[in-house]
């Protein structure tokens, strides 16, 4: 893995997540900074899902880390999105539970991960991990959902 410099920003610091992988997943981290897209600035770890065997790109994952309203509500601790060439063997799911010792590290006690109400993959993939759907939601104006088209989020719980 290419060494990242993890900077600490207002009074917030970037851990190094050391090795996340599993018999085939790997995350490699390609960017730790504030994510300043939405509402508020958010620290987000950006990784990108490499297939440990043919060392194939297959997507992306991203750990948001905080606690405000915008993130726990409407945009999820967690995002994730999976090439359609590798959709369908689990990849964001076992990435999802890769950080969870990093999200740990920062003292969460819970991730949440939403999702539209019609994206049945990400819906099953939050279920195969043992989230837990809490409620869906109306998404507010304002919000960089709510600008990217969202109208409605499904709320899932991982408690960790």
């Amino acid at each position: 893995m290419n060494r990242i410099s993890l900077p600490s920003v207002a009074g917030f610091t970037f851990f190094d997540p050391g090795v996340l992988r599993d018999d085939e997943l790997i995350l490699q981290l390609k960017d730790a900074s504030m994510d300043v897209s939405g509402v508020e600035p958010i620290p987000t770890y950006r990784f990108r899902m490499v297939n440990g065997v043919s060392a194939a790109t297959m997507g992306g994952l991203n750990l948001r880390i905080g606690r405000d309203e915008n993130l726990v509500r409407y945009r999820g601790h967690v995002g994730f999105t999976v090439d359609s060439a590798y959709r369908g063997h689990g990849y964001a799911g076992r990435g999802c539970l890769l950080v969870l010792p990093l999200a740990r590290k920062h003292g969460l006690g819970s991730l949440w991960i939403t999702c539209d109400p019609d994206n049945m993959p990400s819906k099953r993939t939050c279920e195969r991990i043992g989230a837990r759907l809490v409620e869906v939601v109306s998404v507010p104006e304002g919000t960089e959902a709510y600008a990217a088209g969202a109208r409605r989020k499904c709320r899932y719980e991982l408690v960790l």
